[in-house]
């Protein structure tokens, strides 16, 4: 049956269109006179519109048929792709656990008046799923699925288990490559998460909530793609869907109408613990990359261009003239690293990487470390309001470097900063370099928009809105000029990075 075509097209979705026009269009609705709804002088229709013929009717079941296959098929072709996946780990007990208590006293309190009480371990057992990959028994999980487990089981969709090796693991992606000892497995085909499009239809599969609800198979699309925030992998541009995705689902199959994997289900976004409309998959392109490595290498090589980088902010936007605050805008080069040799400098803005449009820096961070070091790629980048197209020659990404994104702004309703001149003094109070200029920060009032914005005392500015500052005299000059409403964009030196703050100057109050 795995062998089974899936009749899925383009076609599908546009009858299903056409069928809801058809079902609408037929006069069908909720508000027909009847006992219950009577209608009060309900005016006469001289021409009533046709009922909807049979064979209208019948086509568009055939539509809805066809659908439905659609669906059972992917669910019959990938199914037995699909693993559960249990753990077993030992953790220590303490007696000494009295809540609160324990946390204001401390263990050694206890310990004196309860000194014959022994710590004891206990056994924590743990579910998700995982996805076979190659038929000689691969499997890729999440990370979490399996982390700290001391015995991993996986079983299959006929019934059969499998004591499971760990072959490598990233706690970057929260992804983990297992292997069993069996052959001839079903494994899934890979597709392609980069081709995915907003709004189409996607399949979860996994084993939510318990091992009796194995293989559980749901339907939704893709709400949205590349997603960052709290909590999720900033080397991960995850992908977004209403298929629904419960606590055990964790290192399930996400796939397509094709029946390929295009991402595993990693996390929900939830107020009960349970599903709530919103779930992240990791793509198929960061699975197939983590999963090569691990295999080949045995650890995940990441590319690495060697800039801090942030987001564009309306502020920034207006400031560099941009139509709308998309790219990313470099305000650190490495010295020596990837970018200083391909001649990135501060203040450029990244727009595209390898004509693939950059809208944040999750999303720049995710194509970079998916790339393999070595690989020389194209980027293209706005300077001094041009366009220009950078090759970079990426390098291989350092365990101590990461890639940061400064604090994010808000708007508040005074300024509330004050500036001096740097001084002997100044320089040693904040430790500022010698061959540093511009004017420090030495106080922020509490609530201002600066400090908001974060901004802090120490800090030194560099420039105000691309203008050079080396004096306070400078600063206020080019502060002078602007008005309440408009954009103001600091280069920051803070110790030894540099950043930019941008925030609006707030309109005086009447």
């Amino acid at each position: 049956m795995r062998n089974k075509k899936v009749y899925v097209a383009g076609a599908v979705l546009i009858a299903a269109g056409i069928l809801i026009g058809l079902i609408l269009g037929s006069g069908l609705n909720t508000t027909r006179p009847s006992a219950a709804n009577p209608v009060v002088n309900a005016p006469v229709t001289p021409n009533p519109e046709p009922a909807p013929s049979p064979d209208s009717q019948l086509q568009g079941r055939k539509i809805l048929d066809a659908l439905s296959e659609a669906f059972a098929n992917v669910a019959e072709q990938v199914n037995p792709s699909v693993v559960t996946i249990f753990t077993e780990s030992t953790v220590k007990v303490s007696p000494f656990q009295f809540g609160p208590w324990e946390e204001f006293f401390g263990e050694d309190f206890f310990r004196r008046f309860f000194p014959q009480q022994p710590e004891g371990k206990m056994k924590r057992y743990g579910l998700g799923s995982g996805v076979i990959i190659d038929s000689d028994g691969i499997i890729v999980t999440n990370n979490h699925v399996i982390k700290g487990a001391d015995d991993i089981k996986v079983r299959l969709m006929d019934g059969r288990e499998f004591e499971a090796e760990v072959k490598g693991k990233d706690e970057n992606t929260d992804l983990a490559v297992l292997k069993i000892k069996a052959s001839d497995l079903p494994a899934i085909k890979m597709g392609d998460s980069d081709k995915l499009r907003v709004g189409e239809w996607v399949l979860a599969i996994g084993s939510p909530l318990g091992p009796e609800l194995h293989h559980t198979v749901t339907a939704g699309i893709v709400s949205a793609k590349g997603r960052s925030g709290e909590g999720l992998s900033p080397f991960v541009d995850f992908i977004q869907t209403d298929a629904a995705i419960n606590p055990g689902n964790s290192g399930g199959a996400l796939v397509n109408l094709d029946g390929e994997l295009v991402g595993i289900n990693t996390a929900i976004v939830t107020k009960t613990g349970g599903f709530m409309g919103i779930g992240f998959a990791i793509p198929s392109r960061i699975v197939q990359k983590v999963t090569r490595d691990i295999l080949e290498k045995g650890r995940v090589l990441r590319g690495w261009l060697g800039v801090v980088i942030q987001n564009i902010t309306p502020e920034l936007a207006k400031v560099y003239g941009l139509e709308k605050p998309e790219g990313v805008i470099v305000s650190r080069v490495v010295e020596n690293s990837p970018a200083a040799k391909a001649g990135l400098k501060p203040q450029d803005i990244v727009v595209e990487f390898n004509g693939r449009p950059v809208k944040s820096v999750t999303q720049l961070t995710s194509l970079v470390s998916a790339s393999d070091p070595g690989t020389t790629v194209r980027l293209t980048i706005l300077r001094d309001g041009k366009r220009k197209s950078v090759e970079v020659k990426l390098g291989e990404r350092p365990k101590e470097e990461e890639l940061a994104e400064a604090p994010g702004e808000e708007h508040v309703p005074e300024l509330g900063l004050h500036v001096e001149n740097l001084t002997r003094e100044l320089r040693q109070r904040y430790r500022i370099d010698a061959s540093v200029k511009g004017v420090v920060v030495v106080d922020l009032e509490r609530g201002s928009v600066a400090a908001e914005a974060g901004l802090r005392p120490g800090d030194v500015i560099l420039e105000v809105n691309r203008h050079r500052v080396t004096n306070v005299d400078e600063f206020h000059r080019v502060m002078d000029d602007l008005q309440p409403g408009d954009p103001v964009a600091f280069y920051v030196q803070r110790r030894k990075e540099r950043l930019f703050i941008a925030f609006t100057i707030p309109k005086k109050q009447s």
